[in-house]
């Protein structure tokens, strides 16, 4: 028998009635696929979150390493040229990224890729690492032997400038006494000897006194007093200098004959020459000579 349009209307006024009959009738009706359809796109829907999610997370952690890449670089600038190849690294980086606009289909693929991308740049990372500490450890040993260069030619000057001293003692030493005469080698030793055996002198005091730089013999200007020089000669005199010309002068007056601490060199540090004005040492510098102040000498050394 044919459903009438009557029929019809009764049959959806009775469903609009009977909440539960339209459940039953969907059943019998749809088919299960349809069905289970919402369910489908929900959890497709979800599942599309959570891969948004994680590209959101890998992005920002993709960020925060092109980050750590600028950093570096401009330090590798300052070391070495080494810009340009992290810059190609990084333009690789980028286009990979941009490999994330294309189809959620492929989506996985191109995480990985990104992974084993991020993997080559912490070697990267790394490699740049170890780059830098090798080139501090060669900046130090470098530091260091250009410090040893200027030691070894500050000794050179020095002992230039104190054979300089004592083939010019005439003229250097002139202001200080007169018949200057340089007593070394074996007159030195000699006198040391004696010294000694007189119990002028220990054994250790002699060979302080022989390992002055300049030692010489003349009479004072302002009594005509025969007297000894005791010279320090350093490039740069500093307080040492002026410690070890008082001691070693010290030491020589015990032989009898006075003697003056003198140093010399090139400069005398400001802290070097209030040492020497309080202690009563000549300073003498190329064509100057400056007397200690007024006072009696001190030998605390």
């Amino acid at each position: 028998m044919a459903f009438t349009v009557e029929e019809f209307r009764d049959l959806l006024r009775i469903l609009e009635e009977q909440p539960e009959w339209r459940v039953e009738l969907r059943r019998l009706v749809l088919t299960d696929e349809l069905l289970t359809l919402p369910q489908l796109v929900r959890a497709l829907v979800e599942a599309q979150r959570r891969t948004e999610e994680r590209l959101a997370t890998l992005t920002e952690a993709q960020q925060r390493t092109e980050e750590r890449l600028a950093t570096l670089t401009e330090a590798q600038q300052r070391t070495e040229e080494r810009l340009a190849t992290f810059t190609e690294a990084q333009q690789r980086t980028e286009e990979r990224l941009a490999t994330f606009t294309e189809a959620q289909q492929r989506t996985e693929e191109r995480m990985a890729a990104l992974i084993v991308a991020q993997q080559r740049t912490d070697e990267h990372l790394e490699a740049l690492v170890d780059a830098l500490q090798a080139l501090t450890l060669r900046v130090d040993s470098l530091t260091r032997s250009v410090s040893n260069l200027h030691d070894d030619a500050s000794k050179l000057k020095g002992y230039a400038l104190e054979n300089r001293y004592r083939s010019h003692a005439q003229a250097y030493f002139a202001p200080v006494v007169r018949r200057i005469r340089i007593i070394g080698g074996e007159e030195l030793e000699t006198l040391m000897e004696r010294a000694v055996e007189q119990g002028q002198l220990s054994e250790s005091e002699a060979l302080d006194i022989v390992l002055a730089d300049v030692v010489a013999r003349g009479r004072r200007r302002d009594d005509n007093a025969e007297v000894y020089l005791v010279v320090e000669v350093s490039w740069r005199v500093d307080p040492y200098d002026v410690e070890r010309a008082v001691r070693r002068s010290s030491l020589l007056s015990r032989t009898g004959t006075p003697a003056l601490a003198v140093v010399a060199g090139e400069t005398v540090i400001e802290e070097a020459a209030n040492l020497a004005d309080r202690l009563h040492v000549w300073q003498v510098t190329d064509g100057h000579v400056l007397p200690p102040q007024d006072g009696s000498p001190q030998h605390p050394f």
